[in-house]
């Protein structure tokens, strides 16, 4: 007699598909990354909520402007009719505007006509400072689109950093002849136009030397590095006889790259997810992204599959410049003026973004989401410093660490993979 299955006792299979769901989740770079990021916000956060920052305020009222005593119960009183235990707010009519401050860190100067206030806020929750990592994040997460792409041909891109901070150059001198009254129609186009293109003709450069002369991208990118940074500075003091160039068309940077919504600047963040959305399409839905993914796999075989190796990695490389230069774009458009040592040191932070994020320094594996995430996660690490109060000098050692220990696992889990397998 053999034995029957329980009906109300689920099979083995029926119990691997139903954990498989979550082990398939967490499987994921991506979502791994997204609970790191969950995790470090929060950690954050409880931090900022315990250890505030604290900032002081003196607001002076001119001749026109009339302050109001309100009382907890929301009425006005005027000098001397409230005990100070009694003022629940002070409300400040300047301008045609009116404006309300607690009582609670505030206090008024009737000599001075002053009102001194005291702030306090959570050191990472608050929109400031999370605009600030978005921000910055979409500087690196654009580059690391384009160096996820590099990554997964097997190669690398050290010079993009240098690609960033010449595009910056050429871009702030053109916005600079322009002039700050330049229209939006003739600035933007320009802006965009010369810092993209500088980018790609770099990209390009340094994507046909690696083809044309046959040497390791590790070589030919190291040597752009160490050219254009030279050419950066060389470029800005025969023009300007100076380190930076400021004076750039407002259309461009408060009138666009740095155009105000509801008290941000949204639109560095708006590129970064476009770029992303974009890199994603590429990656895993057109024939140019798969043929990337199998030169990375396997070259030798995606030569004899009749996939032109030579002509996907210039245009990769050359994709990886523009980006560049598109980054560079949006910094000189935000910050209103462009430096010759913009982009130092930026290589490491975006190799490190697209590692961390999941692409394989033996190439064939990478997203443009993970790309992103992983400039997230570096931000919020270097923002994380910054309120512990951790000398900046140790970022570079914190990156440098990212990445052997984002290789170390990748490693670890194929091995583990493959024993399975």
């Amino acid at each position: 007699m053999t034995d029957q299955p329980d009906p109300k006792r689920p099979t083995k299979s029926q119990s691997t598909r139903g954990g498989s769901v979550f082990s398939k989740l967490f499987a994921h770079q991506e979502s791994g990354l997204v609970l790191v990021i969950i995790l470090l916000m929060t950690a954050l956060s409880i931090y900022g909520h315990f250890v505030p920052s604290e900032s002081k305020d003196s607001i002076v009222l001119d001749e026109s402007a009339q302050i109001r005593f309100v009382d907890a119960g929301g009425m006005e009183h005027g000098s001397g009719e409230l005990g100070r235990n009694q003022i629940a707010g002070y409300r400040i009519i300047q301008d045609g505007k009116t404006t309300d401050y607690p009582a609670a860190g505030s206090r008024y100067d009737s000599d001075a006509r002053t009102l001194f206030t005291e702030h306090r806020a959570n050191r990472f929750l608050n929109k400031g400072n999370l605009v600030l990592i978005a921000k910055n994040a979409s500087f690196f997460a654009i580059m690391a689109v384009g160096m996820t792409g590099v990554i997964i041909l097997a190669g690398i891109d050290l010079s993009v950093g240098s690609i960033y901070g010449f595009a910056a150059i050429l871009g702030a001198m053109a916005l600079n002849k322009l002039g700050t009254d330049a229209s939006w129609m003739l600035s933007i186009p320009i802006g965009l136009g010369v810092c993209v293109l500088a980018g790609a003709l770099c990209g390009l450069a340094n994507g046909a030397m690696t083809v044309g002369f046959g040497v390791h991208p590790f070589v030919i990118t190291l040597g752009m590095m160490a050219s254009l940074r030279g050419l950066t500075v060389y470029t800005a003091q025969a023009a300007y006889e100076k380190q930076s160039i400021a004076g750039l068309s407002e259309s461009f940077t408060t009138g666009f790259i740095k155009k105000e919504f509801f008290g941000v600047y949204p639109v560095p963040i708006m590129f970064m997810i476009a770029i992303a959305v974009a890199g994603w399409f590429v990656l895993t839905r057109t024939v140019f992204g798969r043929r990337i993914m199998a030169i990375g796999g396997n070259e030798t075989a995606a030569k004899y599959a009749g996939i032109p190796v030579g002509r996907v990695k210039i245009w990769v490389y050359t994709i990886t410049g523009a980006l560049a230069g598109l980054s560079a774009a949006l910094y000189i458009g935000y910050l209103g003026s462009a430096e010759t040592n913009a982009g130092n040191a930026y290589e490491l932070q975006v190799i490190a973004a697209t590692v961390i994020g999941g692409a394989s320094l033996m190439g064939g594996r990478g997203t443009a989401l993970g790309a992103v995430l992983g400039a997230i996660v570096i931000q919020l690490i270097g923002n994380a410093m910054v309120i512990l109060g951790v000398d900046p000098s140790v970022n570079q050692i914190v990156m440098g660490g990212a990445i052997v220990l984002a290789v170390v696992i990748d490693q670890t889990k194929q091995r583990l993979a493959a024993r399975r397998g």
